[in-house]
């Protein structure tokens, strides 16, 4: 719990989270209880001793790289629709806790299939636990299947048209794509065709730029079709793109702990929160991977809070504007705003 005098504020501010990898949420209990599970013997890792050996290792990630070693590791102990939807399920009962009440949550199919998971292992899987989160927490989600930047363009080729094949987004399952993973190395662009492809179909993208990369990462993204950019805090490096971003209302998912534990910055109070708040750059904050970076949304709240001590009134600009920007109809807007006004009237 932060030490902010507003902290209860924060925990009952209604909150949208649009960058959150199902597969980030797997942490070391559950990683181990499904090894169990499912009769896998894990890695021959010291870091994969026990539960504590691994939580003390996700204390010292030195990149973007190291932590995406654990993380495509860890995954291994997914086999079956049930895995998948008790995962999707322990992130949703922490984001319950922490006053999520939308949820735009990404998954990884590739990584899987490599491994011989079917498609459709996956996505039954994660549907599930998206639907339970609606029907018992009152939560509504949306599903966006990530094509991964460290695999051949093929793989992300194959999976999209096996997407297409389903019908998984005409029939409301997946309601978008993105991409992730490894940023400096491949080429910026390498999923134009896909993309070009998606966006004649209206289906929303989104695109993970700017982290470790520089702007032009984010303006490379925007110009083959993102609509979003999920984390984009280099984004200061372009004066005149980020007036470009805040005129078109371009949302960025910016998560401060991840930016914290994979070095790309030295503390919170280096993430340009207030420079976006100044500029009217929309952003929303959000976890990333938090069973790997020991902050869910909420503690990354509390970060943001400690680091730059906002107002109240700047908080919900910040939740107004991750409601205004998420994949929602406007009835569920309307919902969420009219929280937000509630609660931040009994805190005035």
């Amino acid at each position: 719990m932060c030490q902010s005098k507003i902290h209860e504020f924060l925990q009952g501010l209604p909150k949208c989270e649009h960058h959150v990898h199902l597969e980030g949420c797997l942490t070391p209990e559950l990683t181990f209880q499904l090894a169990s599970r499912n009769g896998i013997t894990l890695p021959d890792d010291p870091a994969y001793a026990s539960v504590d050996a691994l939580k003390n290792r996700f204390e010292r990630f030195t990149s973007l790289d190291d932590f995406l070693h654990y993380y495509f590791e860890s995954m291994a102990v997914l086999r079956s629709e049930q895995d998948f939807a008790d995962l999707a399920w322990a992130y949703f009962l922490q984001a319950d806790a922490d006053g999520v009440h939308h949820a735009e949550v990404f998954f990884d199919p590739q990584v899987h299939q490599e491994r011989g998971i079917s498609y459709e292992t996956v996505v039954n899987g994660f549907s599930a636990g998206c639907k339970r989160a609606e029907q018992e927490l009152g939560i509504s989600t949306r599903l966006i299947l990530c094509f991964l930047r460290h695999l051949p363009v093929a793989s992300a080729n194959e999976l999209y048209d096996q997407f297409l094949a389903s019908g998984h987004y005409e029939a409301g399952v997946i309601h978008g794509l993105g991409w992730s993973s490894s940023e400096v190395g491949p080429p910026k662009d390498m999923f134009r065709d896909i993309y070009a492809s998606a966006a004649a179909k209206k289906i929303p993208l989104t695109a993970h730029a700017g982290e470790e990369g520089d702007a032009s990462y984010i303006s490379t993204a925007l110009e083959v079709g993102a609509q979003r950019i999920d984390h984009g805090i280099n984004l200061i490096q372009d004066p005149q793109l980020m007036q470009r971003v805040a005129k078109e209302s371009i949302l960025l998912s910016v998560c401060p702990v991840s930016n914290l534990k994979l070095q790309c910055v030295k503390s919170i109070a280096e993430v340009p929160i207030r420079k976006f708040l100044e500029a009217g750059v929309k952003f929303s904050i959000n976890s990333d991977d938090p069973a790997y970076f020991g902050a869910y949304i909420l503690g990354n709240y509390c970060a943001v809070q400690e680091a730059f001590n906002l107002s109240v009134l700047e908080w919900r600009i910040i939740a107004e504007n991750s409601v205004q920007e998420s994949w929602i109809p406007n009835e569920r807007k309307a919902e969420l705003l009219a929280k937000i006004e509630a609660h931040v009237k009994r805190f005035l």
